[in-house]
């Protein structure tokens, strides 16, 4: 299974690094078993640049997004300035298309506003920060609004609240991918303290 998180200037780096941390575990876990099964994951930008989180972190991304479509996830994170990101027609774009290819779209955090450009959330029920549910429901709809949940899965999407509700996110992917056994072990792992339950699934 192949799994890429998406990088841009600005990006948070606990909507990015939490993910990125549960499927690396997972992954780890697996192999400590001896299981076939792998979690390869990938982190990826626009055109393969280094990009500058929040507070200045420099990261270095494996490859690019157009070159990584046989994805089975593609999570992307929000930023501070999220209006700065969505400003960028070019990445909304390459989001849109990278829907065609990939299993599962995933967001953290504000990320859920790129997926609103990119014409992602309607008719169907999504959350985001708690602090930005009411400005993304403004732009995108009220209906599909879903606050006070860590994540909601409506199948080829799913959208995860604010920073570290992306952990609980990620370790529901791990349930759903391979199975809850190795999602409470990876929780377990990180000393995390996953509630299954946490999100919604429609």
């Amino acid at each position: 299974m192949r799994i890429g998180l998406l990088l841009f200037d600005e990006v948070d780096l606990l909507d990015f690094g939490g993910p990125y941390e549960v499927f690396l575990t997972a992954d780890r876990l697996l192999r400590r078993a001896g299981d076939d099964r792998t979690l390869e994951v990938l982190s990826l930008t626009l055109h393969g640049q280094p990009v500058t989180a929040y507070g200045g972190v420099g990261l270095v991304p494996d490859g690019t997004l157009a070159s990584s479509f046989e994805l089975d996830v593609l999570v992307v994170p929000g930023a501070i300035a999220i209006a700065d990101v969505t400003a960028d027609r070019s990445l909304i774009e390459a989001i849109r298309s990278a829907m065609n290819h990939v299993q599962i779209m995933t967001s953290v955090c504000t990320g859920a506003f790129l997926l609103g450009e990119a014409g992602l959330l309607g008719g169907r029920r999504w959350t985001t920060h708690f602090e930005d549910v009411d400005i993304l429901a403004e732009s995108f709809g009220r209906d599909g609004a879903t606050p006070g949940v860590q994540w909601v899965d409506s199948g080829d999407i799913v959208t995860a609240g604010g920073l570290s509700a992306g952990i609980g996110m990620a370790l529901h992917l791990v349930e759903r991918l391979v199975d809850r056994q190795l999602a409470m072990a990876t929780a377990r792992q990180i000393e995390y303290a996953w509630d299954p339950d946490g999100g919604l699934t429609v």
